[in-house]
């Protein structure tokens, strides 16, 4: 049997980590290979790893043929949709994979509209009917897909945009939160691998201080006028007494919010 490994297409998904990679070898030598390998002719679409170990150690594998496939699109739509629904693959994962999707669908949905186009020029704007949008093009959908809120998905996608390389492999490692790396990501390339080369504490801190540096200032006091009267002076003084405890409250529920995203940090790397 001829199997054919195509590099791009085994990278097109995230490599399993050394402790997922033994605890599958282990598996196999344990209990065989009961899962069959996923092929579309002799290229290897599912089971990577699977292959590798079976051939490490002579394990017996079985292949089974996906005959639906018609393009390498198809290849990883399929390949998204098979590891969006594993439990073990994380959020990020999950958002970047059907960022993934988004993009192949959307690109399919602008290939079409162009045919239709060249085909019947001018048919879609003469009937009075809008360019529609792919079905999967909304981030509400998208965010549904990958089991993320819609605000994850954004920073999600600010992280693939903006983020160094050695910032999402944090992310993907779990040392840095979704929400941490998002708003680390607005720095500039050297600044982000300098807060990585400093570990979680310093990632955390990072991440606050960009937060807070992006709080609007505080405007400056009014004072009275001149010629104010006790009772507006009195009224004054506790104007901006208000103003400071109100100040005081907002920062006091910004720690809280800090503490709480570095207690579930902590909790996350543990």
């Amino acid at each position: 049997m001829t199997i054919i490994i195509n590099e791009d297409l085994r990278a097109y998904i995230d490599p399993l980590t050394n402790d997922e990679y033994a605890a599958l070898e282990r598996s196999l030598l344990a209990e065989g290979c009961r899962d069959a390998l996923v092929l579309w002719g002799d290229l290897l679409v599912d089971g990577h790893n699977r292959y590798g170990i079976c051939q490490k150690h002579g394990i017996p594998f079985n292949t089974v043929q996906n005959e639906t496939f018609e393009s390498v699109a198809d290849v990883h739509l399929w390949m998204i949709d098979n590891h969006l629904g594993r439990r073990s693959v994380s959020d990020f994962q999950r958002g970047v994979l059907a960022l993934r999707k988004k993009e192949i669908l959307a690109a399919r949905a602008g290939q079409a509209q162009a045919r239709q186009s060249s085909a019947v020029p001018g048919a879609a704007e003469a009937a009075g009917q809008p360019a529609q949008e792919p079905s999967f093009a909304s981030r509400e959908v998208i965010a549904r897909a990958a089991r993320v809120s819609s605000a994850t998905l954004g920073q999600i996608e600010k992280i693939r945009k903006s983020a160094a390389p050695e910032l999402v492999d944090a992310v993907k490692a779990g040392v840095v939160s979704i929400n941490a790396a998002a708003a680390i990501s607005s720095l500039p390339g050297e600044k982000q691998k300098e807060a990585v080369a400093g570990g979680r504490k310093e990632l955390r801190q990072v991440a606050r201080q960009v937060r807070e540096a992006k709080l609007p200032p505080k405007p400056e006091p009014v004072p009275p006028p001149d010629d104010a009267t006790p009772e507006q002076l009195a009224v004054h003084r506790l104007t901006l007494l208000v103003t400071e405890l109100t100040e005081e409250r907002d920062q006091l529920k910004k720690k809280v919010q800090h503490l709480t995203i570095a207690l579930a940090e902590a909790r996350g790397g543990q």
